[in-house]
């Protein structure tokens, strides 16, 4: 199993060993890759659609691991029972949708060894969640891919307290400041910078509160850029 980047680094967040719970997992491919390169031992591979389901069947069957691998129709972790995973993987979705999965288990921690998560969006929101729910982030990394950045996280149980700018762009990250993170933050510098000039010509209320939180941002990205 070749995967992408993004996918690569899902991957390498998983502890070698752990049992893993892929949800959402539409072709399972990174159970798969982890399973065919000997990391982990098996895994369940969970969706609520049966379509995708049926693909990473398929996927399953062709590479000989469905005696490693077993499917699991399951709208988040619903279907999923104590003691069956050390590793839970949610990746691919945006970050509500994220929260709400996890929300569904909020004693996910007493439960599970680690989490390893990929949102697509409101990834602020994410780390807000796990922070009050019992979760640190112990690794991160950034990747680029098809014109697009993402986030992959590390988590095990335990307590952590996020500023609003670790909340926003990654305790690890921040610590680490990878050169893709350094050109993210001047991607999203850019970005803001277009949403500014629209705001400015709006006039509207809305548009003069969201301009505020738009300096704000900027603000925080000029330090950060020139750290």
């Amino acid at each position: 199993m070749v995967l992408s980047d993004r996918l690569m680094a899902v991957s390498m967040m998983v502890t070698e060993g752990h049992r893993l719970a892929d949800i959402g997992t539409d072709h399972a491919f990174v159970p798969i890759f982890l399973a065919e390169s000997g990391r982990i031992p098996c895994a369940i591979a969970m969706d609520v659609n049966t379509g995708p389901l049926e693909r990473a069947r398929a996927n399953i069957i062709s590479h000989a691991l469905e005696d490693r691998i077993h499917t699991r129709l399951s709208d988040g972790l619903s279907a999923l029972g104590s003691d069956e995973a050390d590793t839970v993987l949610i990746a691919g979705m945006g970050g509500g949708l994220c929260v709400r999965i996890l929300g569904m288990r909020d004693n996910l921690c007493h439960e599970v060894k680690e989490l390893v998560l990929q949102p697509q969006s409101e990834i602020e929101a994410v780390r807000r969640y796990l922070e009050r729910s019992g979760w640190m982030i112990t690794n991160e990394r950034i990747v680029f891919e098809d014109g697009k950045y993402y986030t992959v996280m590390r988590c095990v149980p335990g307590r952590m307290t996020l500023t609003d700018i670790q909340a926003r762009y990654g305790p690890v990250l921040l610590r680490e400041r990878s050169e893709v993170w350094t050109e993210f933050l001047d991607w999203r510098k850019r970005v803001l910078e277009k949403n500014l000039f629209a705001l400015n010509r709006s006039g509207t209320e809305r548009g003069a509160a969201r301009r505020g939180e738009v300096l704000k941002e900027l603000e925080e990205l000029e330090t950060l850029l020139s750290a």
